[in-house]
C-alpha cells in the first residue's frame, strides 16, 4: 500500500461519472469517482473514498462530470497556407479547451498535404506549440493536389506520420481512380475517408433543396446528391472487401444505405456533426453564411433519423468538421460565401445537451466521441481501464456561456451559434496526467 502511494503523481476527487465502475453496471443519475494517475497513465477509477491512496497532486473534481477526452476525425487547421483563418497553435488551443485530446486534420492547406515534408512541418508545429497535446494526426491528400487526377505518393504520407488519406470536400469523379485509391490505402494498412457528394448535382451549394431554398431562391443540393454516393462507396467497399469510412453524414437516405450494407457485412463506418443534430435548413432561412456549410443543414425528419442512427450504431462517431473561414470570407452574398462552420469549441456542450435531453444516451455519447473513432483510426483512446493513457476532461455541466469571440478560442469565430447560450464547459483538461487547460473555477 504504502509503495502504492508514492507512486501516484495525481488523484482527481469527487468526479461525476455516468458510466460503470469495475465492471457494474452504470447508476442512474452517475456516481462520484475518483481517478488516481501514475506516470501518465490510469492506476483506477474508483467510487469516491473506497481506495486510501494519496498522491502527489490532490484535486476536488466538485461533482463536476468526468469524460475521456474527445477525439476528432475530421477538422481543418489551414496550416501551412491560409494561416488568417486558423493555424495550427490556435486550432489545437480550441480542441484543447473543448476537451479534444486527438485531432485529424484534412489535407486541403496551400500547398497541399500530398507530401512527407508538408507532414512533417505540420507535426513539428502541433509539437512546438502543445507539447504536452493535444495530438494531432495529419490525413494524407488521397490524390495529388486534391485534383482527382493521379494518386498521392500514399507510402510516403504513411510514412510521415499521417493517420487516413481523404481527398476532402472533393470528391474523386472517376470510380476507378476511386477503386485504386482503396485498394492502395487497404495494401497499407490505411482507410479511405470520403466525402460523399455527387460531383455534378449541385456541389458545395451549402444549401439544402428544399421550402428554404425555394423561397431564397438560392442554388441547393438535394439529399440524393450525398446519398448516391454514399451507395457508391460501400458497393465499392464490399467489392473490394475492403474498409472505408464516410464523412459528415446529413441526410436520412444516406443513414438507410448505411445501413443497408451494414447488413451486409460491409466494412464502413460512418460519422456525423454535431450541427447536423442541432441545426436544421431553416438557420440559412435569412440568408446567414454562417449557416452555410457543405453538406447542407437539411430538415427535422433527417435531425431525427441521424439520432436514432447514433444511438443504435448505423452512424459510428461523431466529428466536428471544424471549417474556420475569417469574417470578410462569410460577410458576403451566400452564393458567394464558402462553407464551413467552426466547431471545436462548441461541439462538447451543443452534444452534452443531447444527453442532457435523452435524445442521445451517455454510452452512445461516449461511443462516439472516444471508443469508435480511435479504434477505427488506431488512436489513443482511455476507457478508464489500468493503464490508459490519463486523458479526460472535468466537464462542468451547469456553466453558461455565450458563444462569442471572447470566448472561442478559435481564430475564427464562423458559427450560427455565435451570440447564443451554451450550457456546459471544460473545466479542467488532463493529457497523460498533465492539466494543459484549467479554468478558474471553485475546487480547482
Amino acid at each position: 500500500m504504502t509503495g502504492t502511494q508514492k507512486k501516484l503523481d495525481l488523484a482527481v476527487r469527487g468526479a461525476l461519472w455516468f458510466g460503470p465502475v469495475k465492471g457494474k453496471k452504470s447508476k442512474k443519475g452517475g456516481q462520484l469517482v475518483d481517478v488516481l494517475v501514475a506516470k501518465g497513465k490510469i492506476v483506477a477509477l474508483s467510487p469516491a473514498g473506497s481506495l486510501d491512496l494519496r498522491a502527489t497532486k490532490e484535486i476536488d473534481a466538485g461533482g463536476k462530470v468526468l469524460l475521456p477526452s474527445l477525439t476528432d476525425v475530421h477538422t481543418h487547421l489551414r496550416e501551412p497556407g491560409q494561416e488568417y483563418k486558423e493555424d495550427i497553435a490556435s486550432g489545437l488551443a480550441a480542441a484543447a479547451y473543448g476537451g479534444f485530446s486527438n485531432i485529424l486534420c484534412m489535407a486541403n492547406t496551400k500547398p497541399v498535404n500530398d507530401s512527407a515534408s508538408i507532414t512533417e512541418f505540420m507535426l513539428e508545429q502541433a509539437k512546438r506549440s502543445w507539447p504536452d497535446g493535444p495530438r494531432l494526426f495529419p490525413i494524407g491528400a488521397l490524390t495529388k493536389g486534391l485534383k482527382g487526377q493521379e494518386l498521392a505518393p500514399m507510402a510516403e504520407l504513411k510514412g510521415a506520420g499521417c493517420a487516413a488519406f481523404s481527398n476532402d470536400g472533393r470528391p474523386v469523379e472517376s470510380t476507378e481512380l476511386f477503386r485504386r485509391a482503396i485498394e492502395y490505402a487497404q495494401d497499407l494498412g490505411m482507410i479511405v475517408i470520403d466525402h460523399c457528394e455527387d460531383p455534378y448535382l449541385a456541389p458545395a451549394a451549402g444549401m439544402n433543396e428544399g421550402e428554404v431554398s425555394s423561397r431564397l431562391g438560392l442554388p441547393a443540393q438535394p439529399d440524393v446528391a450525398e446519398a448516391i454516393q454514399v451507395a457508391r462507396d460501400v458497393l465499392l467497399a464490399e467489392y473490394l472487401n475492403a474498409p472505408i469510412h464516410l464523412a459528415h453524414i446529413s441526410c436520412e437516405k444516406s443513414v438507410a444505405v448505411i445501413r443497408f450494407a451494414k447488413a451486409r457485412g460491409v466494412n464502413v463506418t460512418a460519422e456525423t456533426c454535431p450541427h447536423y443534430l442541432t441545426l436544421t435548413e431553416d438557420e440559412a432561412a435569412g440568408f446567414s453564411a454562417s449557416a452555410k456549410v457543405s453538406p447542407p443543414l437539411r430538415v427535422a425528419a433527417d435531425v431525427d433519423a441521424l439520432l436514432d442512427a447514433l444511438a443504435d450504431g448505423a452512424i459510428d462517431m461523431l466529428a466536428t468538421d471544424h471549417a474556420p473561414h475569417a469574417a470578410h470570407e462569410k460577410e458576403v452574398e451566400f452564393d458567394e460565401a464558402p462553407c464551413g462552420i467552426s466547431g471545436l469549441d462548441t461541439a462538447l456542450a451543443t452534444t452534452w445537451e443531447l444527453v442532457r435531453a435523452g435524445k442521445l444516451p451517455f454510452d452512445a455519447f461516449i461511443r462516439a466521441w472516444t471508443s469508435a473513432p480511435c479504434k477505427r483510426f488506431n488512436l489513443p483512446l482511455n476507457a478508464f481501464n489500468p493503464g490508459d493513457s490519463a486523458d479526460f476532461v472535468l466537464f462542468d455541466q451547469d456553466e453558461q456561456w455565450v458563444v462569442s469571440a471572447e470566448t472561442m478560442k478559435s481564430k475564427s469565430k464562423n458559427t450560427p451559434l455565435l451570440g447564443r447560450a451554451l450550457r456546459g464547459r471544460v473545466a479542467a483538461h488532463f493529457l497523460a496526467g498533465k492539466m494543459v487547460v484549467g479554468i478558474p473555477s471553485p475546487g480547482l
